[in-house]
């Protein structure tokens, strides 16, 4: 069997094994005079071009993500997806994308999607088939092997921007109308509280960041994440992230301990990157105990769906509902709501402002909507706003 290079040099398969097995019993780098020992070795040569690309070729799959390498490098990529040997997906933005990209078989996707859980420091095996973690490069990682994933291993990568997007760029973009930056702005230098919602991939860690970038260069802001993909352009940030448990299943570090951490580190604001669990309990009381201006995203279908998604965490950690509403409506002014239309395109759709209904419960008051084409509307909780931004000092 052999395989052709994209310059069409030809380089028989069983040869290129015989390398591959030589490298990678050790972690030196790969370089063009150890591919050519290799190939000496096992009594073949190569040209100087050849010998360079599949050096490419094989560094890529050793220290790399392989075949999907190239991928990564594409203009705005955001997602890579592997959906089966012969099934190879990108997102540039647009929406996913087939791709040309091939692997030998199923065993040379579950041999990436292994190497790279173990580049990660995590495990990925028949007893543990899944894995959620970050590279070094910061790509996220997601693989899910048989017989959780029955049509063969699955890999899902997270591309993070290659800069921070400021909401200048988010305008540019068409994700952000322009009229509502002064308010953006407003709610950010006022230390309101506020949640990104939105559903997978919409652009709230995007979004999020931009805002962040806003806050006063006097502030100190500590970030927890789950894996770090928040980098807003801002002179004082301070990362925690959560921690997996070990093989044995000790060792994790989960969210809601690192906001307690955070407590202790003299934050000006606390930002939590997804909230999904017990940490929205501390991250609440940390809200309701002087630290204004926190934020998060929380995955949600609509800014209405916030409250019922906000109940259903709290109470999933032991509060009761009513407790969970109290806490909520004390210490949240704002949700932020995103949206990726079909054809690809994220952007902002609501502004809502948090408030008690006449029972004491939560619920959200449309501040501003913005449609499809752009077209920016007001609601009902306009002047709630401005009346909250005016108390602090602001107005946009």
């Amino acid at each position: 069997m052999t395989i052709v290079t994209s310059k069409q040099h030809i380089v028989d398969e069983d040869l290129l094994d015989r390398v591959r097995s030589v490298l990678a019993t050790t972690v030196e780098e790969v370089t063009p005079a150890r591919v050519a020992a290799a190939l000496r070795s096992a009594g073949a040569t190569l040209g100087d071009a050849a010998l360079l690309e599949v050096t490419d070729t094989l560094r890529a799959e050793i220290s790399g993500t392989g075949p999907l390498e190239p991928l990564l490098h594409q203009p705005g990529v955001t997602d890579v997806l592997v959906n089966g040997p012969n099934n190879v997906w990108v997102d540039c933005g647009s929406g996913p994308e087939r791709t040309p990209v091939r692997f030998r078989d199923a065993h040379a996707v579950r041999r990436l999607a292994q190497r790279l859980a173990s580049a990660a420091g995590r495990r990925l095996d028949d007893a543990v088939p899944f894995v959620d973690a970050r590279m070094s490069s910061g790509v996220r990682v997601h693989a899910v092997l048989p017989p959780v994933a029955p049509d063969g291993p699955l890999i899902s990568l997270r591309v993070p921007a290659r800069r921070a997007f400021g909401l200048t760029d988010l305008v540019e973009q068409g994700s952000v109308p322009e009229r509502l930056v002064p308010w953006l702005t407003a709610l950010v230098r006022a230390r309101l509280a506020f949640i990104v919602s939105g559903s997978a991939g919409c652009g709230k860690t995007t979004v999020l960041g931009a805002l962040l970038a806003l806050a006063d260069p006097q502030e100190r802001i500590v970030l927890i994440e789950d894996s770090g993909e928040l980098r807003p352009d801002h002179p004082h940030v301070v990362r925690l992230e959560s921690r997996a448990a070990n093989v044995e299943g000790t060792g994790h570090v989960g969210l809601d301990d690192l906001v307690r951490q955070a407590l202790r580190m003299r934050p000006d604001r606390i930002v939590v990157g997804e909230v999904r669990g017990a940490e929205m309990v501390d991250l609440l009381a940390a809200l309701n105990t002087g630290h204004e201006g926190g934020c998060g995203t929380l995955h949600a279908n609509s800014t209405d769906d916030v409250p019922a998604r906000l109940e259903a965490l709290g109470i999933a950690a032991g509060m009761r509902r009513d407790a969970v509403h109290a806490q909520a409506c004390a210490a949240l002014d704002l949700v932020i709501h995103l949206v990726r239309e079909r054809s690809g395109p994220r952007r902002l759709a609501a502004v809502d402002v948090v408030s008690r209904d006449a029972g004491g419960w939560l619920e959200t008051c449309r501040a501003f909507r913005v449609d499809g084409d752009g077209r920016l509307c007001e609601g009902p909780g306009r002047p709630i706003l401005a009346e909250r931004l005016r108390q602090r000092g602001w107005c946009p």
